[in-house]
């Protein structure tokens, strides 16, 4: 992680925030519609977050990957990318 990384744990303590949140509504008995509004905010906010920390991953550690030169350390981080890109869409 780079110069990112605090502006992506703050992301994620407010996500954490969210889901108490949602934890808290459940108990309450909440509006079924209500609580599913809040988990829907809560995927969009992970997803900012997965995207921040693969815009990360692509500009620090492929990018050291690629100015190594090294060819098996370059088809390795390939090769993380595409496996975690395969799994998502599964």
């Amino acid at each position: 992680m780079t110069k990112n990384k605090e502006d992506i744990v703050n992301r994620l303590k407010r996500v954490e925030g969210q889901v108490r949140g949602i934890s808290q509504m459940i108990a309450d008995d909440r509006y079924c519609i209500d609580v599913l509004h809040q988990i829907q905010a809560v995927r969009a906010a992970l997803a900012k977050v997965e995207s921040a920390v693969l815009k990360d991953h692509a500009a620090c550690c492929v990018n050291e990957a690629i100015a190594s030169g090294d060819a098996t350390e370059q088809r390795a981080k390939f090769h993380e990318l595409v496996d975690l890109l395969e799994r998502v869409r599964r």
